[in-house]
This record gives structure tokens, sequence and C-alpha cells, in this order.
């Protein structure tokens, strides 16, 4: 893997045991990449489990399907928000793991290509730790498709292949947000609200790529992917545990 451009040398890691609000945990995160803009955060990763939520990219949000998209989102019990990095809809819920890196830099966007790399590459070895076959490329037919998604392969059927962990960045002058999302347990609600949005938006996508760790590796849980993840990022930068409630104040 290249190194990414980066100033941390250490990460406060703070776990977020209870959302915001489906809406308030989307903006936090944007929240948080202000405050390092601004110099008032240091390194941070951040770590939580979302409610249910289907994140639109802007483009969705234009089609003349949107509000049609919404309103079955709604009808499945996900909240349809629209978020501010690019790519498709993607959904999560409290089986899924949401990891936000956010940290200052002088010259942030020159290494953003090098950090989907970078990360995409950390988050495949972890699932590797736990037990996963995973690796980093865009499957066919994908979800909010991606270069640098993390996908896992079934053993007993290589040529099926499921979407694990997208991958997001929003760069401002001065600071990054890395954003992602793995998802670890119940796919089977993701699959269904995907189906409904992007039949809504007119999309084309192929459903059986739409999986979790757990259809991969039965028994995976949540906490067990968190803690490997956690392990994998002990190896880009030394590690502190934070407090997440000295963030809100």
């Amino acid at each position: 893997m290249t190194a990414p451009i980066t100033d941390a040398r250490t990460l406060t890691v703070m776990r977020q045991d209870a959302s915001l609000g489906a809406a308030e945990d989307l903006d936090f995160g944007i929240e948080l990449l202000n405050r390092a803009r601004r110099g008032q955060l240091e390194p941070t990763l951040r770590l939580y489990r979302p409610q249910p939520t289907v994140a639109f990219g802007q483009r969705d949000a234009k089609l003349p399907g949107f509000e049609a998209a919404a309103r079955a989102c709604r009808t499945l019990g996900f909240e349809p928000l629209v978020r501010k990095a690019g790519g498709r809809a993607a959904a999560y819920h409290q089986g899924t793991l949401v990891v936000d890196h956010v940290e200052p830099h002088h010259d942030a966007i020159a290494g953003a290509k090098s950090r989907f790399d970078y990360f995409g590459q950390m988050l495949a070895g972890a699932l590797r730790s736990v037990g996963l076959h995973a690796a980093v490329g865009e499957i066919p037919g994908e979800y909010c498709p991606g270069e640098f998604s993390v996908h896992g392969v079934d053993p007993e059927f290589p040529a099926h292949r499921v979407k694990l962990v997208g991958t997001a960045q929003r760069v401002v002058s001065g600071a990054w947000l890395f954003s992602s999302v793995v998802v670890v347990q119940d796919s089977a609600p993701i699959r269904e609200v995907l189906t409904a949005s992007y039949e809504a938006l007119g999309l084309d996508w192929d459903p059986v790529t739409a999986g979790a760790a757990d259809d991969l590796l039965p028994g995976l849980d949540v906490p067990a992917v968190e803690e490997a993840i956690v392990k994998a990022y002990a190896g880009h930068a030394e590690l502190r545990e934070g407090d997440f409630r000295t963030l809100l104040g």
C-alpha cells in the first residue's frame, strides 16, 4: 500500500455508543470536518452504529423518481437523506458500522485518491483478519459503485461477490473526512430498501451484490469487526481512547 498524505501520528478513537438520529449522525461528521478545518479538532476516528438510513447522492436527488424512492424508504423504516459526498444511494442500519476518520491537513486535496486506496486496503485487511475473503475493487452491478469498494467472496461459490464496505470522502481547505460504512449483519432489509430505491430512481443494479459480512461468515458481529478495524488503524497511527461526550459540548 502507498502511504496516504497525512500528518497524523496519533488518532483519538471516539466510540459513539448511541445514534444521535439519522440526519444528526450524518451532519455531525461534517461538523467534525469543519472543526478540524478551523484547528479545533485533532485527528479523530469516530465509530458508531447508525439508525436505518438510505443516503442518496446529489445526482439521485435530481432524478424524477427521487420522491418515490424517498417514500419507499420511509415505508420500509429507513430515513432518506441526501449526503454531500458523491456516489449513488447506499443503505445502512444498526447492523452496520460507520467509521469517520477526520484530520486537519495543510493540503488535504493532494492525497485524496491515495486515501481511497490506502484505507480500502486497510479495511479489507481488517476483514481478512476475522476470517473473511475480502478484497478491494468494484464488482459488476454493485450499488453505489466505486473503484475502491471492499467486497467479500463466498468461499463455497467464488463467483459470488458481495459489497461489504463503501467509502466516501469530503475534502475542504485545511481538512478531510474519510467515511467508511461496513455492512456486518442483517443484509435482507438493506437489499429490500435498495431494490425499492433503485427501481424508483430508474437505476440498474444487481441485488445479489448487496450482502453482509455474516452472510459469508455466520456468527460474525459488529463488535468483532469494530475491534479488527481499530487494530488495523493501530498500524497506521498511535491510538488513544477518547470520550465521545466531549465532542458534544
